[in-house]
């Protein structure tokens, strides 16, 4: 399966539940039936495509400046709780604003100049598929996809005066 980061919309309310009694996250991840038609409109995953999406976002292999290192850092930890690789993370409604806006003012075209397929290779880039010929798989446009889904649910998020938590899988 591989690791797969996950987002899921939540109201201020959740997250103070969550930081307070960080046991009620794996409830909270497992539960969809919390509104009428929860299901996938406050869930997003990034499938496999996280790590190379966050390259993109910060030239980094995990390293990189708030707001846009924030599939792999941020936001605050859910205790201790192992919700397959370490504790999820929760940002608030102000947080997740700033994290819209941010990624709003970034083009698929930018993101696309940024990509570098030997360099994410040599930081060991997970999935480690950059060097894949394009023709045979198209590793660029997989990520592109995901930052595509991931803008405008990150948006709705903050419209909504949502917050976020994320969790790897």
């Amino acid at each position: 399966m591989g690791m797969i980061l996950g987002f899921r919309l939540a109201r201020r309310e959740q997250l103070s539940s969550l930081l307070a009694s960080p046991e009620q996250i794996f409830d909270f991840l497992d539960d969809d039936t919390d509104e009428e038609d929860a299901g996938s409109e406050d869930m997003l995953d990034l499938d496999k495509a996280w790590h190379g999406l966050h390259f993109l976002l910060t030239g980094t292999d995990w390293g990189g400046k708030p707001p846009l290192n924030f599939i792999v850092a941020g936001g605050e930890a859910i205790g201790d709780e192992d919700v397959g690789y370490g504790p999820a993370r929760a940002f608030t409604p102000e947080q997740l604003a700033e994290l819209s806006r941010a990624l709003d003012a970034i083009s698929s075209d930018a993101l696309r100049q940024r990509f570098d397929p030997a360099k994410m290779m040599e930081l060991d880039i997970y999935p480690s598929i950059w060097d894949r010929d394009p023709a045979d798989d198209d590793t660029l446009g997989y990520v592109l996809d995901y930052f595509e889904m991931l803008k405008p649910f990150l948006r709705k998020g903050a419209e909504q005066g949502l917050g976020l938590i994320a969790y790897m899988s």
